[in-house]
């Protein structure tokens, strides 16, 4: 039995299926984000001044990771338009150039989460606060070692733009004077947790457009010998998916790596 308008547009709609389901799917997106991004907000505007982080972003690798995702978007486009002027040697070069760029971003974004684990903040008990990046950290040993530096107050870790010039030096640390230590993960604070919680969401998004696009790339690209333009409204669907991708790390990377 023939499914219909898989490939002609629907009297009601102008599109095809396919066009008409990835839309209210992306439209349910929108509200998932947008219920986050108010949550980030609502948080942000309700604590108090100065307590907010800034600059605890890797922007070097948020600004690669940014310039992948819009070749990306590029790439894509062009796996489409091959397909459309059936060219399919060009749709498969592209459309794995997206793969492989979606890969590269997941990569980079593993970096960064692995950096933020491997950060601790050290409260001593002699009121001072060592923080930085953990280099040994040997339960059979009675000290830890870090890459950091020693504040008076918590309050002097919040706003590391300002310390731009902060010296960072080999710390090690008594187990005895240390009072509790926890790494900066989802746990730490409230800024880390929608952190997470965004990037990580986004970043499943990433990872299940990835699968899709390896598939048309792979085993599904057989389509494209029984019936070409069904295989490539499959493509135009699996890019409207990626370009919205594309568009929340755009607000993304401002939010987080630039505020």
């Amino acid at each position: 039995m023939d499914i219909p308008y898989t490939v002609e547009a629907r009297p009601d709609t102008g599109v095809y299926n396919a066009k008409v389901g990835i839309w209210l799917f992306l439209s349910s997106e929108v509200m998932l984000f947008g219920a986050l991004f108010s949550a980030y907000v609502l948080i942000r505007v309700g604590t108090p001044a100065g307590e907010w982080p800034h600059g605890w972003q890797n922007l070097t690798l948020g600004t690669l990771n940014t310039v992948v995702l819009a070749l990306s978007a590029i790439t894509t486009l062009m796996a489409w338009v091959a397909c459309k002027i059936r060219q399919f040697g060009k749709f498969q070069f592209f459309h794995g150039c997206t793969l492989l760029l979606g890969l590269t971003f997941l990569c980079i974004k593993m970096v960064e989460y692995h950096q933020h684990l491997n950060h601790y903040e050290i409260h001593l008990t002699d009121g001072r606060i060592a923080d930085g990046d953990m280099l040994q950290n040997n339960p059979k040993q009675d000290y830890v070692v870090i890459k950091g530096r020693y504040a008076a107050y918590e309050e002097d870790l919040y706003d590391l733009r300002a310390q731009k010039n902060l010296k960072e030096t080999e710390i090690k640390i008594p187990r005895s004077q240390i009072k509790d230590m926890q790494s900066y993960g989802p746990w730490h604070n409230d800024y880390l947790a929608l952190y997470f919680t965004l990037t990580g969401l986004h970043a499943l998004h990433i990872l299940g457009g990835s699968i899709v696009i390896g598939y048309l790339w792979g085993p599904g690209r057989r389509l494209w010998k029984t019936d070409p333009e069904r295989f490539t409204n499959r493509v135009e669907v699996s890019g409207l998916f990626w370009h919205f991708v594309d568009l929340v790390w755009i607000f993304l990377f401002p939010v987080l790596y630039l505020t």
